[in-house]
């Protein structure tokens, strides 16, 4: 039900979008959420469907998406998210972004929406799943949009079976003969071609080749907007028109200086620079190709004994998968039969093959080497850990770098500027006293010269190389902002166990008080059967090892950053820490002097103990946990680069400290619970420094999220991940300068071509209304600013890790 009914007359007139709401149960929600919706400002009805759970917003004035959204929520409800990925073909410039992101915005439902020059897409976050309004919008702004899935045809006549740089080639051949006699001018020549021969060459040029420039130029002056080329038609028009108005209006036998040459030459020029500037962008999307290219069409399944290979689509979870030697693993699983070793190198970036045999997890994309392996399916689909690295790196692509948002506000007013300027050119010669010949040209050049799509480039195509390099060497970057806030890093805070070392401790002592060292392991073990946390598992390795049997515990309950605690044998026991025991009272000056020696030398100790009418100690266990081969060297490059290290660790202050000095770290916080790394991290920036948290564990993901950069380990958990900015596909602390250097050197690209960009048209605007260029020369320097500026950027997929 509503709780407005709209009478039959504005209900023709009411803009309405859909929204799927999250958490109802019952009519009654529905009648809440459509009660509290139809309350805002401007909305005349407000409807819920409970079969589908979408919410109908309609109203004679746009609803707002954020109070629909707000409203929902205070109602005890949310509102599902939905991001949405579209390819926008025609557009040319920074100009046509900003338009395009504007018709988008005002998309009923829309929160945001980032347009992507080089990549040509845009993406969308809507509260609305409909794409069709998106569609519609951006048809309307003059551009068309379609799905990824669905890339609109391309109106170079590719298309029709022709090579992408037929105008180009067309246009040279059409070109060249008006271009001779200037060429012939400089060394001395004063013929011309006839004016009825100039005008024959010059007229498709102008007016075929050149559609493009009038279509897209008309349909942003449609728009109220301006864009680069609305600039190239208005240019070369002006010099067309003056040569046909001097040719028809020449007196016989005295033909004067026409300038077709201009109009054609600066078409021409226009056209090899797009051409160039397209293949350019191209290279600049070979991240995502080869990730892509990962992906096996086909798996060879074992359905009712018999090996069948089937699509990958009809893959289904716990399918038993075969893959031969020399093959690509369709699938994410574990294996249960075979071993070998497996090529993860398009993936993680560990250029070496490594070992996996039975109990091991596999990598959909990897390449199986020389074993027959048969996996167990874990993950298919938009689950696998390629296709969110694709997901990944097509975000971190998509998105927007801060610094864009200045580059947006200069080119929503660029074009208007540069028209403005051009008049003013027109009118200035002219009251000097020049003709109206000169007067045209000039302004002619000022249109011609300016070049909004180098500014519009800048920013995104370093942004894509950058990240496209970096997720070859196993380093996937969220976002955009991630990438530009990284290049800034002073401090960088590791997390010890899985970081900087292996993650995998060994048990190397147990000390039992009063009981035996058999029933200390054994208890242990029992206390933390089923537990992930890496102590457990080398407890229960060497219970194992050892062939104890472990008793069943009972009310098994973690106690965040202290230990764990259960009933055993109608005896309540509790593993952990220092801390844990100080908290429960237990007396630990039995083993103190015992703990103290093993600690110095870099162990982790855990003490148990039972819990009664007085708390009594049963023992401790020592663990080791040997350090990454390239921790030594990862610390070292980060501080020779001006970075201050910090190892911010849960563990007892011995163990920490040890590994700091092995290591060479500037600064050591032990013992500290996981609720407090944040608070860490958080002291750690105070004075104005730029933190980078590194981490692998649930207990890190805080202290990721409140870092400036959090930098996952993808060999740790789904959690850290969520909350880091950049994730390291191999678990080698190396990658972390190898993170923040490829982020130097993609901010490094980004300031040299907003600065090239910038100049290009500070100076050569002004030169053109001085008079100092002609336009042949000015349509020849805009032309390839642009495909400068991305071969610059391009310049970063020479980039390797190790800073080289």
């Amino acid at each position: 039900m509503n709780a407005r009914e709209p009478d039959a007359g504005t209900t023709a007139r009411l803009q309405s979008w859909t929204a799927v709401i999250e958490g109802m149960t019952c009519a009654s929600c529905v009648a809440r959420v459509e009660k509290a919706v139809a309350r805002l400002p401007g909305v005349a009805l407000a409807s819920v469907n409970p079969a589908t759970e979408r919410l109908t917003v309609s109203g004679e004035r746009v609803p707002d998406a954020a109070a629909v959204r707000a409203a929902v929520e205070k109602a005890g409800y949310a509102v599902a998210q939905h991001t949405l990925r579209l390819n926008i073909a025609d557009m040319t410039c920074a100009s046509c972004v900003a338009r395009v992101e504007k018709a988008l915005a005002r998309v009923p439902g829309v929160l945001s929406a980032a347009v992507n020059l080089a990549t040509e897409s845009a993406e969308v976050v809507s509260l609305s799943p409909d794409v069709a309004p998106l569609l519609v919008a951006v048809a309307r702004a003059g551009y068309r949009a379609s799905l990824p899935a669905d890339t609109p045809a391309p109106s170079d006549g590719s298309a029709r079976g022709l090579p992408e740089w037929w105008p180009v080639a067309l246009a040279i051949v059409l070109s060249a003969p008006l271009a001779l006699p200037m060429v012939g001018m400089l060394w001395g020549g004063h013929w011309m071609l006839p004016g009825w021969l100039q005008w024959l060459l010059a007229t498709p040029v102008q007016f075929w080749l050149g559609a493009r420039f009038y279509i897209a130029g008309g349909k942003a002056l449609r728009a109220g907007a301006g864009n680069m080329d609305l600039l190239v038609a208005l240019g070369t028009s002006a010099a067309y028109g003056l040569s046909v108005y001097l040719w028809l209006t020449a007196d016989d036998g005295a033909m004067p200086h026409l300038y077709f040459e201009a109009s054609a030459v600066v078409i021409t020029l226009v056209l090899l620079g797009k051409w160039l500037e397209t293949r350019a962008k191209r290279q600049t999307t070979e991240a995502i190709r080869a990730l892509n290219a990962l992906r096996p069409d086909t798996a060879r399944v074992r359905r009712d004994g018999q090996e069948v290979e089937l699509p990958l689509s009809q893959v289904g979870v716990d399918d038993i998968v075969v893959v031969r030697p020399g093959e690509r693993l369709p699938v994410d699983g574990v294996v249960i039969e075979g071993a070998g070793e497996v090529d993860e190198s398009l993936i993680t970036g560990e250029s070496l093959p490594v070992a996996r045999q039975a109990g091991d997890h596999v990598t959909g994309g990897a390449i199986n080497g020389s074993g027959l392996l048969i996996v167990r399916t874990t993950a298919i689909g938009a689950e696998t850990v390629l296709a969110r690295i694709v997901r990944l790196v097509e975000s971190a692509q998509a998105g927007k770098a801060p610094i864009q948002r200045l580059v947006d506000r200069v080119s929503a007013v660029f074009v208007p500027v540069v028209i403005a300027i051009a008049a003013l050119t027109f009118a200035g010669w002219l009251f000097a006293g020049s003709g109206v010949e000169r007067a045209l040209l000039n302004a002619v050049a000022v249109l011609v010269i300016a070049c909004p799509c180098a500014l519009g480039l800048a920013t995104p195509t370093a942004i894509m190389v950058g990240t496209g390099a970096a997720a070859r060497a196993g380093i996937l970057i969220k976002d955009a902002a991630a990438l530009e806030i990284a290049h800034r890093v002073s401090v960088v805070a590791f997390d010890k166990t899985g970081t900087l070392t292996e993650g995998r401790p060994q048990l190397v002592a147990a000390e039992p008080v009063a009981i035996t060292r058999d029933e200390l392991l054994s208890r242990a073990a029992a206390l933390q059967a089923g537990s992930e946390h890496p102590l457990a598992h080398a407890v229960a390795r060497a219970a194992q090892a050892e062939g104890l049997a472990v008793p069943q515990a009972t009310d098994l309950a973690a106690v965040a950053g202290r230990g764990i605690g259960g009933l055993l044998a109608n005896r309540t026991l509790r593993l952990g820490s220092t801390r844990f025991m100080d908290e429960l009272a237990v007396d630990v000056s039995p083993l103190a002097a015992r703990a103290a020696q093993l600690q110095s030398q870099g162990c982790t100790v855990s003490w148990l103990a039972e819990l009664g009418a007085a708390p009594r100690l049963l023992g401790l266990l020592a663990f080791g946990d040997s350090v990454k081969p390239s921790a030594k060297a990862a610390i070292a490059r980060l501080q020779a680069g001006g970075v201050r290290t910090v190892l911010v660790s849960g563990d007892n202050a011995g163990a920490a400290a040890n590994v700091a000095a092995a290591l060479g770290i500037d600064d050591v916080r032990a013992e500290v619970l996981p609720e407090l790394k944040a608070d860490i991290v958080a002291a750690l920036k105070q004075g104005g420094a730029v933190v980078a948290m590194v981490g692998d564990g649930i207990n890190d993901a805080p202290a990721l999220a409140a870092a400036d950069v959090g930098i996952a380990m993808s060999t740790g958990t789904d959690v850290a991940m969520a909350a880091a900015g950049i994730t390291l596909m191999h678990g080698d602390p190396a990658r972390v300068a190898d993170a923040i250097d490829i982020s130097r050197r993609t901010w490094a690209k980004i300031r040299q071509n907003l600065f090239w960009a910038f100049a290009y048209n500070v100076v050569g605007i002004p030169l053109a209304a001085f008079g100092l260029l002609n336009p042949v020369i000015a349509g020849a320097a805009m032309a390839f600013s642009s495909a400068s500026v991305v071969g610059n950027a391009l310049l970063l997929r020479r980039w390797r890790t190790g800073g080289r």
